[in-house]
C-alpha cells in the first residue's frame, strides 16, 4: 500500500479489540497501513493511547472490558458519533494463558472470567455493532485459536473458549449473511512479544525448525489474512476458519 493511500484513507473503520499489543496491535499498525481508520480497543488505557498517538492520526483509542455488555454499547455509539460508520470488527481480545491452571485447582470465577472475555465479548460486539456493518456490507473477523482443535495440559478454559467461538463465527455468518461476512482466524505460534523482549530473549532454532515452514509466526502473518478477509477480495467467502500455524496442525509428530 503507498504512503499516499496510507495519508488519504479508503474511507472505511475498522475496530480492532485487544488492540495494545501483539496479534492486535499488529493487525491495527496493517490496516492503517492499507488506509484504514481504526478504532483500538483494550483495558489497558495508559498503554492503548501510546499505541494509538504513535501510530497516527488513523489510531483513536477507547478503553473496553469486552465482557461488559453496557461499556460495549456506550464505545459503539461514541465510535458512531466520532466517524459516523463501521466497517469491520476484529475480535481479539482474549484472556490466553493455557495451561495456567490444573482443572482441581481452577476456580470457576476463573473459568467464567475466560469465556465472559473470549467468547461473550465477541458476541456482544458483534450484537452491538452488526446493525452499522450491515449497513456498509461488513465484516466480522474472530481471532481464535489452533487450541480450539489440540490441547496442552490445564488448558480447558481457554481451549472451550476458542472452540465456542468457532462455532459462534459460522453461526454469526448464517445469522448476519448476507450483508455481513463473519470468518475466523486461528493463529498457531505467533511470536507477539514487544520487540525489547524478543531481543533479550529469542526464539532457539528448535523453536524455529519445528514449524513446516521454518519459523515461528509473526503478528503480520495474521495480519495480512485479516485485512485480506475484510477487504473485498474475500466477498465470497463466510463461516470459514483460517489456520495460520506454520503446517504445525497438519504435522505427525511421534516420540523418540
Amino acid at each position: 500500500m503507498s504512503d499516499l493511500a496510507s495519508i488519504i484513507g479508503n474511507g472505511k473503520v475498522a475496530l480492532v479489540t485487544g488492540a495494545a499489543r501483539g496479534i492486535g496491535l499488529g493487525i491495527s499498525a496493517w490496516l492503517i497501513a492499507e488506509g484504514w481508520q481504526v478504532v483500538l480497543v483494550d483495558q489497558d488505557r495508559e498503554r492503548g493511547g501510546k499505541v494509538a498517538e504513535a501510530l497516527g492520526e488513523k489510531a483513536w483509542f477507547a478503553a473496553l472490558d469486552v465482557a461488559q455488555e453496557s461499556q460495549v454499547a456506550v464505545t459503539i455509539a461514541e465510535v458512531l458519533g466520532q466517524f459516523g460508520r463501521l466497517d469491520a470488527l476484529v475480535c481479539n481480545a482474549a484472556i490466553a494463558r493455557p495451561g495456567a491452571t490444573p482443572l482441581e485447582s481452577l476456580a470457576l470465577s476463573e473459568w467464567n472470567r475466560t469465556l465472559a472475555v473470549n467468547l461473550s465479548g465477541p458476541m456482544l460486539l458483534a450484537k452491538h455493532c452488526a446493525p452499522y456493518l450491515r449497513a456498509h456490507n461488513g465484516c466480522i473477523v474472530n481471532i481464535a485459536s489452533t487450541r480450539a482443535h489440540q490441547s496442552e495440559r490445564h488448558s480447558e478454559a481457554y481451549a472451550a473458549s476458542k472452540g465456542g467461538l468457532l462455532s459462534l463465527t459460522h453461526a454469526l455468518a448464517a445469522s448476519l449473511g448476507p450483508e455481513i461476512r463473519v470468518n475466523a482466524v486461528s493463529p498457531g505460534w505467533i511470536d507477539a512479544r514487544d520487540p525489547g523482549e524478543r531481543a533479550s530473549a529469542p526464539l532457539t532454532e528448535l523453536d524455529h525448525d519445528q514449524h513446516t515452514v521454518g519459523r515461528v509466526g509473526t503478528v503480520e502473518d495474521v495480519a495480512s489474512l485479516v485485512a485480506w478477509l475484510i477487504g473485498d477480495s474475500a466477498g465470497f467467502i463466510t463461516g470459514q476458519e483460517f489456520v495460520v500455524d506454520g503446517g504445525m496442525t497438519r504435522k505427525m509428530i511421534y516420540l523418540d
